[in-house]
This record gives C-alpha cells, structure tokens and sequence, in this order.
C-alpha cells in the first residue's frame, strides 16, 4: 500500500486504521452515514454550480452578476 507524505510525517496504513477508530469513537457508527450523505450532496451540488457556470455565455454572466 502506497504511503502517503505530509508536511507532518509519513501515513501508512496503521495510521489510516488508527485515523478511522477515532473517527468512530467520535462520530459513532449511526452518524458517519449521515455525514457522508452531507458530504456527497454538498459535492453534487458543487459539481452543478460549476458546469451551469461553465454553460452559461459571458452575456449571460454580466446579467447574473447585475
């Protein structure tokens, strides 16, 4: 597995377990569902912004912005 390098040090696959168990005692298995739930409508939401913005004309822009 790959290991991958941060400013802080080096995370291998014992500190991801470690990461996850925290994440786990803190959140608790009934809400981490909810969460990821948040997470992926939050990133749908952000994807539809972007590609109305990248559809729209620069005409239709300056109308917006006004």
């Amino acid at each position: 597995m790959n290991a991958y390098i941060l400013p802080l040090g080096v995370i291998g696959p014992q500190q991801l377990i470690l990461i996850v168990i925290i994440v786990l005692l803190l959140f608790g298995g009934k809400k981490i569902p909810e969460l990821m739930s948040g997470l992926g409508k939050g990133i749908k939401e952000f994807k539809k912004a972007t590609s109305e913005d990248e559809n729209s004309t620069p005409k239709e822009q300056e109308k917006k912005e006004d």
